[in-house]
């Protein structure tokens, strides 16, 4: 797969911005609550699938190669975190955001939340899931299902869909510009 420039300065900076929201936080048993899913949801609404995909592993690929850019640091030991699910289903969420809104007809706020909904749907189940495992089978703390379910997405959701909301208010307003100025062109530049 060959990326023009001007791809791969798209791909490193919605990475770059991943790793920044990462330190935007708000200390939560078990999952913080971080910006971190504002900037997946922009990689999947401004840019094309392939795009937003390939910015979530660059920021995956960096952490796990010792930059401390997640939320509680980062290496290859990172996987053990009960919260490295989410991360992975950061870069599947920010392809099925893309994959979405390329699909919906109405390309405005609606079709975006839509797009949003699901990728939101992506990150809490893989996040949900490995945090289950985690932390029944490699910290041994006894964790039910429900507590998962309870800590992993039904705490986060108030903030996670009005950043979805957010995201797909400043998404279809900036798509109806680069419209107007390109018929054509779905990327952010």
């Amino acid at each position: 797969m060959r990326l023009s420039v001007k791809e791969m300065v798209l791909v490193s900076m919605f990475a770059a911005l991943t790793a920044v929201g990462a330190f935007i936080k708000i200390p939560i048993p078990y999952v913080p609550f971080t910006l971190q899913f504002l900037f997946v949801l922009f990689a999947g609404l401004l840019l094309d699938k392939r795009l937003a995909f390939l910015s979530q592993v660059t920021y995956l690929a960096l952490g796990l190669a010792g930059l401390p850019i997640f939320a509680q640091g980062g290496g290859p030991a990172y996987v053990l975190q009960p919260t490295f699910g989410y991360l992975v289903g950061f870069a599947l969420g920010a392809y099925v955001i893309g994959a979405v809104v390329e699909r919906v007809r109405e390309k405005g706020i609606p079709g975006y939340f839509l797009a949003s909904m699901a990728g939101l749907v992506v990150v809490y189940v893989l996040g949900v899931i490995h945090l289950y495992i985690i932390l029944n089978y490699v910290v041994q703390k006894p964790f039910t299902l429900a507590q998962a379910v309870w800590f992993g997405a039904i705490v986060c959701a108030p903030g996670d869909l009005f950043l979805s909301l957010v995201a797909s208010l400043v998404g279809g307003r900036v798509y109806k510009t680069l419209q107007s100025v390109n018929p054509v062109h779905r990327e952010v530049f």
